[in-house]
């Protein structure tokens, strides 16, 4: 198997290739990439590697514009530091989203799922085994947050979370039984990581679960409350900029 490899970091660059070959000698490491503009080179003036292992933060940007420059249908393992792009790299090429320090067990889980949905395409085509790759792949939408308190650790489920909302720079969790939890999320970056089917972002402090809009009141102008549960220190109003979507969303 020809593997290319897009990291920034030499040292963590090694580490994979290591891993690479004590999972599979024959293993052929075509190149190591740093940057976002040296791998649209390469990738532009040679045959498609059998698969790519990719981190997201490159020297000269994000590994996505990667994507915009050239057409790519090779099969690609993100290596990043960062959850937050995990919703991104669903859209592309991806059959698994590995965080850093990557993990010699989770690599060879990577490896095997991508024999194993080799076997199952009928033909060697790229572009049928990314069809397969989109069957068999999980749900890219976190399902759970593990959150520090103190010393101990809690685990929380996304279905028993009611709404996020921020003040003072901050963020927190509602659960549906009335727990309010820390969180080192912003509401942006938990936009990115939520179902949008479960979760809308009703305006800038809180994004809301479905379960958790008891009642919703029209004011003039089409301005919207709702009313959660739990209940809300603090009233919450849908977005003017907002609302449209708002009623849409409410409507799936």
């Amino acid at each position: 198997m020809n593997v290319l490899i897009i990291e920034d970091e030499a040292r963590s660059a090694r580490h994979l290739e290591r891993m690479l070959k004590k999972y599979d000698p024959s293993i052929h490491i075509l190149a190591q990439l740093p940057s976002v503009r040296e791998s649209v080179t390469w990738l532009s003036q040679n045959p498609s590697p059998d698969l790519i292992l990719m981190d997201i933060h490159l020297e000269d940007g994000l590994a996505f514009t990667i994507f915009e420059q050239i057409h790519l249908t090779t099969p690609i393992i993100f290596t990043t530091a960062y959850d937050e792009y995990m919703i991104k790299a669903f859209k592309v090429n991806s059959i698994d989203y590995l965080l850093k320090p990557v993990d010699e067990e989770e690599l060879v889980n990577a490896l095997t799922k991508l024999k194993t949905l080799r076997s199952v395409a009928t033909s060697p085509d790229l572009t049928q085994l990314l069809q397969v790759v989109q069957q068999f792949r999980e749900s890219p939408y976190k399902e759970r947050f593990m959150i520090s308190i103190g010393t101990k650790i809690r685990s929380i489920e996304t279905r028993d979370i009611a709404y996020f909302y921020s003040e003072e720079k901050a963020t927190f969790l509602m659960t549906k039984d009335s727990q309010f939890l820390p969180l080192e999320y912003s509401l942006d970056q938990l936009a990115g990581i939520l179902s949008p089917s479960q979760f809308f972002r009703a305006n800038r402090q809180f994004l809301v679960a479905r379960s958790a809009i008891q009642t919703i009141h029209t004011y003039s102008a089409g301005k919207l409350k709702l009313d959660l549960q739990p209940t809300t220190r603090q009233e919450v109003f849908v977005s003017l900029s907002r609302l449209s979507d708002f009623k849409d969303w409410l409507g799936r």
